[in-house]
């Protein structure tokens, strides 16, 4: 099977096309013939850091996690595919999981679902880990009808996905972007958009919530912005956080009696920790989908195979609208 691959970590590193021999076909797993893989962030920094982030996968390594495509074959045990199925999910790409940036590829079955059938191929590979991300988030948080939600990053991967669930979970949803086409975006959610290069943390927070606070706040930006969620939340408020990759002053949180929701969604492929959890989530996410109420935001920009480097590059430029996907 043909395969782009990495033969080196760093900042020059560069993907090249290769012949591998296809995956057999295990027990608990499906081989996936794959139609589609998008990039998500963690991608460009196994890419770049390589054995500093203990998930990186040894060279020659084939990176990709989201994917969508057709089951080809399936192992002992798995009874809720066949072949034939059309599939999607986040299974490979770190550790020794081999990534979707292949024609084909070996998935736990645990770790993917039926693909909701509104979407595309090119859509569906979109939304497994944004998607898994930004509902853990909003459980874990207790996000619920009535609530006021404040999703930072609201047209970002995780964050546009997180705008709809809550939405969907009735919630009186906020977001904030950074203006432009970002705004009408995120309003044709239902929600409303936050400039938050014009507006004062505490403006916004006296328009939507009348000075009492957003009851949850899912911050998908991180770093120094985790303040601005602190200083957003209501009293006994709750915050989940995708990026919490820093030193902070947890001060605020303390004399508000905040709880604080750390979300790391490669813990079932790391670790084989409940991978049947993403499962469930994928399966949840695919009848939101076919109901109407959630679509994956894609960049315009399409790419294929050969041209990963690129779709890297594009998402690390900071001016991709919405998942920058990879057709196989």
């Amino acid at each position: 099977m043909k395969a782009m691959i990495l033969n080196e970590y760093g900042d020059n590193a560069q993907f090249q096309l290769a012949d591998l021999a296809q995956p057999i076909v295990k027990a608990g797993h499906v081989l996936v013939r794959v139609a589609a893989s998008s990039v998500n962030t963690v991608d460009t920094m196994i890419r770049k850091m390589g054995k500093e982030l203990p998930l990186s996968p040894e060279l020659p390594a084939v990176l990709g996690m989201d994917f969508a495509g057709t089951i080809e074959g399936v192992g002992e045990g798995v009874t809720r595919f066949a072949p034939g199925d059309e599939v999607y999910g986040c299974a490979g790409g770190l550790a020794d999981l081999q990534g979707a940036l292949a024609e084909c590829m070996l998935a736990d079955a645990n770790l993917i679902a039926h693909k909701p059938k509104a979407l595309s191929m090119r859509e569906a590979a979109a939304l497994p880990l944004v998607g898994i991300t930004a509902y853990e988030g909003l459980q874990r948080a207790g996000a619920q009808a009535g609530q006021k939600v404040l999703v930072h990053g609201g047209t970002g991967g995780v964050g546009h996905v997180a705008v709809q669930l809550a939405k969907h979970f009735g919630a009186d949803v906020s977001a904030t972007c950074s203006g432009g086409k970002q705004m009408a975006i995120i309003e044709s959610y239902g929600a409303a958009a936050i400039n938050y290069k014009t507006e004062k943390v505490a403006d916004y927070v006296a328009k939507h919530t009348a000075g009492a606070g957003f009851d949850v706040v899912f911050d998908s930006v991180g770093g120094a912005n985790m303040s601005n969620s602190f200083a957003a939340a209501a009293l006994n408020g709750q915050v989940a956080t995708t990026t919490s990759l820093l030193e902070l002053d947890l001060t605020p949180a303390h004399f508000k009696g905040l709880s604080l929701h750390v979300v790391f969604m490669l813990i079932p492929m790391l670790y084989g920790h409940r991978r049947e959890q993403h499962g469930a989530i994928l399966a949840k996410l695919a009848a939101i989908v076919d109901a109407g109420a959630l679509k994956p935001l894609l960049d315009e920009a399409q790419f294929g195979l050969e041209e990963v480097g690129k779709a890297h590059e594009r998402l690390a430029s900071g001016q991709a609208i919405g998942k920058v996907v990879i057709e196989i």
